[in-house]
Order: C-alpha cells, then sequence, then structure tokens
C-alpha cells in the first residue's frame, strides 16, 4: 500500500514532465496455453491463435499506467475435429507500467515492463449442444514486456509478449487457465 501511494505521489510531484497518450491497437498470436477445469479433449490451449486487441496507456517520464483489452476467437476450436464449434477467450486487465527514461531512449527504442490484474472471460460451445458448455469468467494477473519505437512524432510501432493465468478465489480448488500473448501494435502518440 505505501508502494502505490508512494508512486502517485512522485507522478503527481514530477509537474514538469508531461504525460503521454499511447494508443495501440494490436494483432498477434496466443500459444504456450494451458488448463485443468475441463478436459481439453482437442488439445488446443496450448496451440497458436490469433489474437487483435486494444492497449491505452498514460506514461511519464518512467511510470505509467495502462488498460489492455485482448480477444482470441477460436482459442479451443480444431477445424480438424467437430466437438467444440465456437469458443473465444477476451482479457481485460489493468496495469502499472515501468519504461526506460524517455530522456534517455529519445528516438530509439524504449523498453517497457507490465504487470496488473484484471479477468479472463472464456467460452465455449459443442456440437451437438449441450455435450459441452463453458462459461466462465477468471479473476486474472497479467505480467510481461515489450518495446516502442517511433518513427516520427506520432506514429510508431511496438511488439508486446504477456503472460495471463487466473487467480483462485478458492484455496480448496486447483483451476488453472493460463497462456502467452505476443503481439505486434500501431503506436500512436498523443
Amino acid at each position: 500500500m505505501r508502494g502505490v501511494f508512494l508512486a502517485i505521489l512522485l507522478l503527481g510531484l514530477s509537474t514538469r514532465v508531461q504525460a503521454e497518450w499511447q494508443l495501440k491497437p494490436f494483432i498477434g498470436l496466443t500459444f504456450g496455453g494451458g488448463t485443468n477445469f475441463f478436459e481439453d479433449i482437442e488439445h488446443q490451449a496450448g496451440k497458436r491463435k490469433p489474437a487483435i486487441g486494444l492497449t491505452t496507456a498514460l506514461l511519464w517520464e518512467i511510470f505509467g499506467i495502462e488498460a489492455d483489452v485482448g480477444h482470441m476467437s477460436g482459442f479451443l476450436d480444431d477445424p480438424e475435429q467437430s466437438l467444440i464449434i465456437k469458443s473465444g477467450v477476451t482479457t481485460v486487465t489493468g496495469n502499472a507500467l515501468v519504461a526506460m527514461p524517455r530522456r534517455i531512449s529519445q528516438y530509439s527504442l524504449r523498453p517497457y515492463f507490465v504487470a496488473g490484474a484484471g479477468m479472463i472471460r472464456s467460452t465455449a460451445t459443442s456440437s451437438p449442444p449441450g455435450v459441452f458448455e463453458l462459461n466462465r469468467t477468471f479473476t486474472a494477473i497479467d505480467i510481461g514486456g515489450g518495446v516502442t519505437g517511433f518513427l516520427g512524432q506520432r506514429l510508431g510501432l511496438s511488439w508486446d509478449v504477456r503472460h495471463f493465468r487466473n487467480v483462485n478465489r478458492d484455496p480448496n480448488v486447483d483451476e488453472r487457465f493460463s497462456f502467452w500473448r505476443a503481439n505486434m501494435a500501431l503506436a500512436i502518440r498523443y
């Protein structure tokens, strides 16, 4: 709690340093996923699946905050099998961000680290209907990092890798759901 208060105080005291907003629509892939709360009989959770989303960040000289929303369609689908006909995973997280100081990185790649919490929503529908249905929302944490480089005053590119996993609310229940996401984004600074 003291660390959060200190970070807010430091951000508030740095009046000479202007914060910048970054908007990053992204495309990417998920990989290395796994779960134990249902039988992944088609072994799809660990395979690469396409992802899209949007990250918005407010970044000062070193510290910042961000909101990240991502969606992966077909997370549990297998085109060669017919049990699960439609599935998806949506993540929504709020993160703390620590970046290389702007005065050091200037016009080169600026590395950053993110960590936060939010939720993972997972859905799946089977054929025939009713054999398998999944509609769960989990508390989640994420951690990762990346680099952003601007090609001009306003536009740039960003590359990012993050790990998402659920957090068990009940210590007597061992439910695991996790995956990695790697993405590339168009970075818009304003």
